[in-house]
């Protein structure tokens, strides 16, 4: 009997005939190595493998078979499913249901849009598995917080699904924090099992899976065949009118000029059931404007959906529903929000407006197409502005193409991921669960407070003074208050927070205005406007009728046209390895197979400006008498800190005036007389004195970024600050390697 026959023949009957119903002739390597681990081992897992290789399914399959043949007597949940995404879980439920209807072990769903009723039917008895986000976990913790040993004292596994998105953030954090209190609470230490496409340093994410766990992880090594992609990267200069090449239906008119990269995107997607991803929530608003337009002009169908997080949960769904339609060709343009594991069958293409910014990114948009053994398949479409004649050499380069082959070449070459950076003072998670803590168990003494939140993982690296500055500073705002007997309580301020359902998040949440029309609603945007204005959202453009700014809401009718809005947020990080590979690009001859003409002619201009310019030679580049450039070919937070490190000495260094593309370059004018010597003095001074990060920060400034940033005292801000957002071991070593400089690491 082969390894899969036996592992077949030890699921439980339902699943058996779950796998013949659907046709599967065997069990692949993941299902083998989860259903090995979880049979005959005692450890957390941590599953890494390709988005549509069957994570879900192979972990299920040997927990439900242990739930269906040795059922626990106690009550409680056996399975705690945690997972970021409502969408993901309302999916995975679908899936869920099916699989498990003939065993008779219940399901059920917790996030903000479940029924009341539904919840009531798992306070009532509790028992099979539960799908929850870390929101509607926390707020178990603060209303249910007594009841808690009852739902969960018999907790076998916690199922932590696209466990990327978690690590290194204060969502993740929060998660480790409300799993390690649960385990506290019940004395029951459960099974963690994590489950991710693109896990960068394993090594890593089973050390964060594994804290406060009480077991050791084991990581499977999955082999993966040869690498097989089917990629396009196109590039077009967005000022250039052209004659569409799209062929218009019979006596339709066919439109005159289209901007060549939409167009472009249109044709690529014609007939086909396709996602289209952009960077950023303005993108995917202009991408979905302009298909439609062009459908529109050509006289076409408009099959064009709009999916991401400013739009109601409607519209959201209805993309969802309309891309597991196999019959329909559905084209939805999304950012992020659709780069998680929904279901969305079979796709025949991806579409990425411009470059992602880490290979992670790439990694799971890329696997959204590709199932059903099909190679992935995206194309690339990069849109540039026309250079400018006054244009200076660092706006020259096509940066977000150099990026995107960047990715591609660091996966493909070294199977690159980047591996999260663990905050090692995340004080505004530490704010949150502190009044957490007292809002679920009432009055607790300082010293029982810092024991109960510095023992959890997470926050286990801030020192105890720290945290006892971030307690007085809380009860100095009101947001704890300490009794006559010494003990510690939620004060008025924290009150406010506390009962607020905002607070079960630990992310930002803007205050943002609903905007309804005649149908129902649409979604949110940023800003009021005033009656009259329009916008764009959904991919469509509204005219205001009426602002009700009481109750933050617009009333808007559909107009024709098209028009751009913005949301705030700032773009993604980019690891150091990302932008050293760019330079790599612009300095070897290699033909990237994947690349179109145009875009080929537009990497060979770059590479022929990179040699004119001695970008091989050196980071530092004189762009007239008084002004130059320079080129760490560094990551955001190295990048930012040598930013700030040159405004520190610009006085001494004999510049002034930085300015800066995020972090590919900087420009700044700078003294004739200095700048033949200015980039080794600036490595001798950063060798012999090294660099003092708490000294980059301004007297005057209060970085905040978190949360609850806003509720903390400027010095534990600033001391966070430095050892979470700068970085300087990169600095040195890079820019004096490339420039030949001696360095010595003390």
């Amino acid at each position: 009997m082969s390894e899969a026959e036996a592992l077949f023949s030890r699921y439980a009957f339902f699943i058996r005939e779950f796998i013949y119903s659907h046709g599967w002739k065997t069990l692949n390597a993941v299902q083998l190595e989860a259903g090995r681990v979880i049979f005959e081992e005692e450890e957390n897992l941590l599953l890494s493998s390709p988005t549509a290789s069957g994570k879900t399914e192979a972990v299920f399959f040997p927990i439900l078979t242990q739930m269906y043949e040795a059922p626990k007597e106690v009550e409680g949940v056996e399975v705690l499913y945690i997972a970021p995404l409502k969408s993901l879980i309302n999916d995975q439920y679908v899936r869920l249901e099916e699989l498990l209807y003939p065993s008779h072990i219940p399901l059920f769903r917790w996030h903000g849009d479940v029924a009341s009723s539904q919840k009531k039917k798992l306070l009532d008895n509790p028992r099979g598995v539960l799908q929850i986000t870390p929101e509607s976990l926390e707020s178990l913790f603060i209303h249910r917080y007594h009841e808690l040993p009852r739902l969960f004292g018999g907790l076998r596994y916690v199922i932590l699904d696209e466990m990327h998105t978690m690590i290194g953030t204060d969502r993740g954090n929060q998660v480790l924090c409300l799993l390690s209190r649960l385990s506290r609470l019940t004395k029951n230490y459960p099974r963690r099992i994590g489950l991710s496409a693109t896990i960068g340093n394993r090594e890593a994410a089973m050390e964060w899976i594994e804290n406060g766990s009480g077991h050791k992880t084991v990581c499977p090594i999955i082999q993966k065949g040869q690498l097989s992609w089917r990629l396009g990267f196109a590039h077009f200069y967005t000022e250039e009118g052209a004659k569409s090449k799209l062929e218009a239906p019979k006596g339709a008119e066919i439109p005159s000029v289209f901007d060549q990269g939409f167009s472009f995107i249109y044709e690529a997607v014609r007939q086909k059931k396709c996602l289209v991803f952009s960077n950023s929530r303005e993108e995917t608003e202009l991408v979905t404007a302009s298909l439609r337009q062009i459908a529109k002009s050509l006289n076409e169908k408009d099959r064009f959906y709009i999916h991401h997080g400013n739009l109601s949960a409607a519209i959201r769904n209805d993309a969802e529903q309309k891309m597991k339609d196999e019959e329909e060709n559905i084209v939805t343009c999304a950012t992020v929000s659709m780069e998680l594991g929904i279901d969305i069958g079979k796709l025949e293409r991806v579409v990425q407006l411009n470059s992602p910014h880490s290979v992670s990114a790439l990694l799971q948009r890329l696997g959204r197409s590709g199932r059903r053994e099909m190679p992935p398949e995206m194309l690339m479409v990069f849109r540039e502005d026309t250079p400018l004649p006054s244009a200076t050499l660092p706006e020259l380069f096509p940066w977000e193409l150099l990026r995107g082959i960047a990715l591609v070449q660091l996966y493909s070459e070294e199977r690159f991921i980047e591996t999260p950076t663990p905050k090692k003072m995340p004080l505004s998670l530490a704010f949150h669960q502190t009044l957490s803590i007292l809002a679920s168990c009432g009055e607790l003494s300082p010293r029982e407070l810092a024991d109960r939140v510095l023992s959890l993982p997470p926050l286990q690296h801030i020192e105890r003074e720290a945290y006892r500055a971030l307690l007085v500073s809380m009860v100095k705002g009101n947001y704890l208050e300490l009794m006559d007997e010494g003990g510690l309580i939620v004060g008025l301020a924290g009150e406010k927070l506390v009962t607020n359902f905002r607070f079960y998040a630990v992310f930002q949440e803007a205050e943002e205005f609903s905007v309804r029309s005649a149908a129902g609603e649409i979604g949110t945007i940023a800003n009021p406007l005033p009656p009259g204005e329009r916008f764009a959202l959904a991919g469509r453009v509204w005219e205001v009728l009426e602002a009700d700014v009481a109750k933050r809401l617009l009333f808007v009718k559909g107009v024709e046209g098209k028009m751009a809005v913005s949301w705030p947020g700032g773009v993604g990080e980019i690891h150091t390895r990302v932008l050293q590979r760019m330079l790599q690009v612009l300095l070897e001859d290699t033909k990237y197979p994947y690349l179109m003409p145009k875009a080929q002619e537009r990497l060979d201009k770059a590479r022929e400006l990179a040699r004119r310019t001695s970008l091989a030679d050196s980071v530092f580049i004189p762009l007239g008498e008084t002004t130059a450039a320079l080129f760490p070919w560094l990551g955001t937070r190295s990048f930012q800190t040598l930013r700030r490190y040159l405004s520190a000495n610009a006085a001494r260094l004999g510049i002034s005036h930085i300015e800066y593309q995020g972090c590919c370059y900087m420009t700044f004018h700078i003294d004739y007389g200095k700048r033949d010597a200015f980039l080794q003095t600036l490595c001798r001074d950063i060798r012999e004195n090294g660099i003092d990060l708490a000294s980059l920060v301004g007297d005057s400034e209060r970085p905040t970024y978190d949360k609850y940033d806003v509720y903390l005292e400027t010095s534990l801000l600033r001391e966070a600050f430095v050892k979470d957002r700068l970085l300087a071991d990169e600095i040195v070593e890079y820019i004096a390697k490339r420039n030949g400089v001696p360095y010595r690491k003390d």
